[in-house]
């Protein structure tokens, strides 16, 4: 995570079709994602398309009550706005899909859903609609249908007002996300299973740590929460520990050459020599193995805001040696 985090560029989007993903995880077996789906030859995408593949199946979800059997979802991140154009273009997306199918009505209407989802409540699209004869309904808490639409059966979600309980994976893809919805994301991250949920849960940690870094400094802090958060970023943490390794080592093996051309000097002859390279090589490795172990330590400490005892815990350091690298950090 870098100091300059303002001018570092979130990818929001990864983060919410990994959300998308967990929060309709109940029902995954009957639903398709497809992410950034073309809408023709020309670079034209729409967010998400979800097609459930079931007509009978109920969507266990509360996001997912309004689906049928296709589902075109818009998701605005949080610098971005919600107007009246943008539903429209929305709303465009929708009827291209509808409109290009590969046979008449392929599409149907009356099958066809529009969700769109934003952080934060959109005030003035809805002072729009409720003008022009269009009414947002909240179904559910931060979930609004838009009756008297016109066009295909709408909600917009937002995302801000979700239940904490059942939709932290949202919550959380935010600037100024909230400790308890990370507490909750992370205990339900605890019971994911499957390679790929653990990946989309991933996809939305690191949109939310790098929106939100001195929040998460401190849930690192927090026994718990770190030890939940270690096994999410078990691969991340593994580059770190690898990155370091290799530099130790690398200055351990430049120390030992250096060493060894001292002692073959001293110890002069080529048997001399020899054995003075090799003892110095030997060095050499233990003392870059012990500077490896220390650079990992230190750069866990510094990148994740461990303790020592955290960092030398997540790199598996007996607890009788942790005393001697304690004392040289």
């Amino acid at each position: 995570m870098g100091d300059n985090l303002e001018k570092t560029e979130i990818q929001w989007h990864p983060g919410f079709y990994g959300a998308a993903e967990l929060e309709l995880i109940s029902n995954r077996e009957e639903l398709e994602f497809q992410r950034e789906y073309n809408l023709s030859k020309k670079p034209l995408q729409m967010d998400l398309l979800i097609i459930k593949k079931l007509a009978d199946v109920q969507i266990e979800n509360e996001i997912g009550r309004i689906f049928k059997k296709y589902n075109v979802v818009e998701y605005k991140s949080p610098e971005d706005g919600l107007t009246i154009d943008d539903y429209y273009k929305t709303m465009g997306y929708a009827c291209l899909y509808k409109g290009l199918g590969e046979r008449v009505n392929q599409v149907p209407e009356e099958e066809l859903t529009v969700s769109i989802f934003r952080e934060a409540y959109p005030r003035e699209l809805f002072e729009t609609f409720r003008k022009s004869g269009r009414t947002p309904e909240e179904r559910f808490p931060g979930i609004y249908y838009i009756l008297g639409n016109g066009f295909f059966d709408t909600q917009i979600v937002v995302t801000g007002q979700l239940s904490r309980e059942t939709h932290s994976s949202l919550r959380i893809l935010s600037r100024n996300a909230e400790a308890e919805d990370v507490r909750a994301f992370l205990a339900g991250v605890e019971r994911l299973t499957r390679p790929g949920d653990r990946h989309n849960a991933d996809a939305v940690l690191q949109a939310s740590i790098f929106a939100n870094k001195s929040l998460y400094n401190r849930i690192r802090r927090e026994s718990g929460m770190c030890e939940a958060l270690r096994e999410l970023m078990k691969d991340e943490i593994d580059v770190i520990i690898e990155e370091s390794r290799e530099k130790g080592m690398e200055m351990g093996m430049e120390k030992g050459m250096e060493k060894g051309m001292e002692m073959g000097m001293e110890m002069g002859m080529e048997k001399g020599m020899e054995k003075g390279m090799e003892k110095g090589m030997e060095k050499g490795m233990e003392k870059g193995t012990d500077n490896a172990i220390l650079s990992a330590v230190r750069n866990l400490m510094d990148s994740m805001k461990w303790t020592a005892e955290q960092a030398m815990e997540a790199i598996k350091i007996p607890a009788e040696e942790r005393g001697k690298y304690a004392s040289r950090l």
